[in-house]
């Protein structure tokens, strides 16, 4: 559906996203800036890694070893320093590889801090999936990480652990959150259509743009997810993306390609901390890219995009 730039987006605000189809809402210019009140609820990071220096209460996996992890530490308590002071008051934890399918770290900070973080744990496909998945949900974790595993982009998803995960995922709700390169994006796209009902999360936009460019046939191909009404997509890793560069305003026309495809209510914002913050990047320039910058965002696609669709998602 296409409607004049003057009018998308007064049109946008009345009609509900989903009988609009992927249309994007606020399309129209709207100078703005940002009028979400953070007291209301608070905004979302959907996509942050923690960890810890004890590694005796907190084995790393076979292969890691601590000077692996930099920074050294990442608790929570180091992350509500970043987070804390630009409104962020929930987060989405993701399983980091330090620690393997050992999910002990994350789960045990979600339950200390009740009510502030989800998670996305990683299991073994190949060991009773659907135990697995039911067994972390009871401890708040909502979404699994898949990754190819040094597969090619036809094998990765072809087994039969994989294919029991995406159907418990679609009777129970709970997400797989592919970390891909752009290549895979056909490969997710035909595991949709043998699950339709699974809810799924692209990580970092399929990690477009880590070269440095930002390919029109790999946005193609991640567009081509929206077909699927139960693809979502971090918008988020903008240090690692494009130009790696505040203000990241080169991504701009990526995420406005991505949310014309996906709408606002399939669009979530994460940092992927603590890589945001090292190397000269810093927390306030990555959630003000959203909250800020992109003047074609009404402050109703902001409240989406940094709140609303992870809470739907993961809380």
């Amino acid at each position: 559906m296409k409607l004049s730039r003057s009018s998308r987006r007064e049109f946008l605000e009345t009609v509900a996203l989903g009988t609009a189809g992927g249309v994007l809402a606020g399309c129209a210019s709207d100078s703005r800036r940002d009028d979400i009140d953070p007291r209301d609820g608070g905004f979302i990071d959907a996509h942050v890694h923690i960890w810890t220096p004890d590694t005796k209460r907190y084995p790393l996996a076979a292969g890691f070893s601590a000077s692996r992890m930099q920074p050294p530490s990442y608790t929570p308590e180091e992350l509500f320093a970043d987070c804390k002071p630009v409104g962020v008051t929930r987060i989405v934890l993701i399983q980091m590889n330090f620690y393997g399918v050992d999910n002990s770290y994350m789960t045990d900070m979600i339950r200390e801090h009740a009510g502030v973080f989800s998670g996305v744990a990683q299991i073994d496909e190949n060991d009773n999936p659907r135990e697995a998945m039911k067994a972390l949900a009871r401890h708040g974790v909502r979404g699994f990480r898949i990754t190819s595993g040094g597969q090619g982009p036809m094998e990765w998803l072809s087994g039969e652990g994989m294919a029991a995960m995406w159907k418990y995922g679609a009777e129970s709700g709970l997400a797989l959150c592919p970390l891909i390169d752009p290549n895979f994006l056909p490969s997710v796209s035909r595991m949709c259509d043998r699950f339709p009902s699974t809810p799924v999360v692209v990580d970092h936009f399929g990690r477009i743009g880590v070269s440095g460019e930002l390919p029109k046939d790999e946005l193609d191909d991640l567009c081509e997810l929206a077909r699927h009404p139960n693809v979502k997509v971090k918008a988020s890793a903008f240090y690692a993306l494009g130009q790696k560069k505040a203000p990241y305003l080169d991504l701009e026309p990526m995420i406005r390609r991505v949310l014309d495809a996906f709408g606002r209510e399939r669009v979530m914002w994460a940092s992927d901390c603590p890589f945001q913050v090292m190397g000269g990047h810093s927390y306030r320039e990555s959630i003000a890219l959203v909250r800020d910058r992109l003047s074609f965002l009404g402050s109703t696609d902001r409240d989406w995009i940094l709140r609303k669709t992870a809470e739907k998602t993961f809380f």
